[in-house]
């Protein structure tokens, strides 16, 4: 049976708004780092407020730069779209995540990301393999990931993008929990460039892992990563039970959160160590929960993606982008896009992985 969506082949501007809101969440979920680091949902909903709500913001710096998760996300963008393909690709990308580091000035970056970064040696045989990191479960790998999906979005890429995403993410993530955010983030980014609906998104990814595992049985340090494999994919199986979708089909059970203190309790519930969004697993399922609850509702979109306690900046860059992919920058208040930071270069990458993707002007 054909999937739905199938021989569809998105709009450029598609792609434009995926790249520009993955980092309008950043942005807005970071707030110079008032927001990410908030404990409180309640608080930045009547610091919204206060500020006169989403219409009213204009996202640029200094009071609003992007994070490290879009500097990390251009980086792979702009390697992906060199072209570049195999372990050329691969150093290209290890190369932009080294290079990526000088520009971090207020922008936090994950102690993982200047970890792995640190111990990258791109240009030197295998120089884009680090040893593995017990501790490495961030969402440092998730959220730098959607390009991955735009790039290699056909059913038949498959293949490419577990490898592209799996490698790229153990770069600085090497731990399954860090680099199967990853994955799943790009799988998520390819199924919506072909129109899947979001709701068979989770079962994908669940049906992804046996040959995502299969390709690490292949590299280095497969054994620690063996024994470090099964909680990313029971949280998931968790997760999508509870929200009706463990077969990926809809609609969704969805339970109202209509409260920030409620999505607070939520989402802290599926974290490590109570910090919603910080790990690979739980950035997605955040930003899965709120695009699934949003529909096309912008503002919703934001409240549950970019502005609760926690990793806000994380879970409102992947979220905002996947929402772009399916509804645009139509719906959304100019003032948070047209003096973004690095707008310009996020529109151009988006540009070229469409044209690589679906064909067009290169």
């Amino acid at each position: 049976m054909a999937e739905p969506g199938a021989g569809r082949v998105p709009p450029v501007e598609a792609y434009e708004a995926a790249m520009v809101l993955s980092g309008v969440g950043d942005a807005l979920g970071y707030r110079g780092g008032r927001w990410e680091y908030c404990t409180s949902g309640p608080r930045i909903a009547a610091e919204l407020e206060a500020l006169g709500g989403l219409d009213a913001i204009c996202l640029e710096p200094p009071e609003w730069p992007v994070s490290d998760d879009t500097v990390l996300h251009l980086a792979t963008a702009e390697g992906l779209a060199t072209g570049l393909a195999g372990e050329p690709l691969l150093q290209e990308l290890a190369r932009r995540y080294v290079a990526a580091m000088s520009d971090m000035e207020g922008r936090k970056p994950g102690p993982t990301s200047l970890l792995g970064t640190s111990q990258l040696r791109p240009g030197e045989p295998d120089g884009y393999h680090i040893p593995f990191n017990p501790t490495g479960t961030g969402c440092g790998a998730a959220m730098r990931s959607l390009a991955i999906g735009l790039r290699y979005p056909h059913e038949q890429d498959l293949p490419t993008l577990i490898q592209v995403s799996v490698d790229s993410g153990r770069m600085t993530h090497h731990h399954p929990t860090g680099y199967l955010g990853a994955l799943a983030v790009a799988l998520f980014g390819a199924l919506g460039a072909r129109g899947v609906p979001p709701e068979r998104w989770g079962r994908a990814l669940l049906q992804t892992l046996p040959l995502a595992r299969e390709y690490v049985g292949t590299a280095p340090a497969a054994a620690e990563n063996w024994e470090h494999w099964e909680p990313f994919g029971e949280a998931w199986a968790r997760y999508l039970a509870s929200r009706g979708l463990a077969e990926g089909e809809g609609p969704a059970r969805l339970p109202p959160l209509a409260d920030p203190a409620e999505r607070d309790a939520a989402y802290a519930a599926w974290a490590l160590g109570g910090w919603a969004g910080r790990s690979g697993h739980d950035a997605p399922m955040v930003a899965l929960e709120a695009l699934l609850a949003a529909g096309p509702r912008w503002a919703e979109l934001c409240a549950r993606g970019a502005l609760h306690s926690g990793d806000s900046d994380s879970t409102g860059a992947i979220a905002a982008g996947l929402w772009g992919l399916r509804h645009g920058l139509a719906p959304v208040p100019p003032g948070l896009h047209r003096r973004l930071e690095y707008r310009q270069r996020l529109l151009q990458a988006a540009r070229r992985l469409h044209a690589l993707a679906w064909g067009g002007p290169r």
